[in-house]
């Protein structure tokens, strides 16, 4: 039995590309096919919803990387950079207006 359920954990990151909804139906069917007991079965899914949750954010963080990396090699600038820069210009123009006075 504790075979048959690494066997399953080792799946923790393609679980990643899976909903929730499926990994509770895969645990429910293996509950019916008696390949483990209910309280098993409890168990089983608690574990795969944190090797889910655990695999989402990992792959999250990697396209948030990828992303922001592919930005800026294309030269885009981050939100804050541009918000950064209009306060920066504001305060110019506010600096122009009072010299031109």
């Amino acid at each position: 039995m504790l075979d048959f359920m690494k066997k399953y954990m080792m799946l923790g990151v393609g679980l990643a590309v899976k909903t929730k909804d499926e990994v509770e139906k895969m645990a429910k069917d293996l509950i019916h096919q008696g390949k483990m007991s209910e309280q098993e079965g409890r168990h089983f899914m608690d574990d795969l919803f944190k090797r889910y949750d655990e695999s989402k954010k990992v792959l999250e963080d990697k396209v948030e990387k990828l992303v922001e990396k592919s930005m800026k090699k294309a030269g885009f600038a981050r939100q804050t950079e541009v918000e950064t820069l209009k306060k920066e210009l504001q305060e110019v123009k506010e600096k122009l207006k009072e010299t031109a006075s």
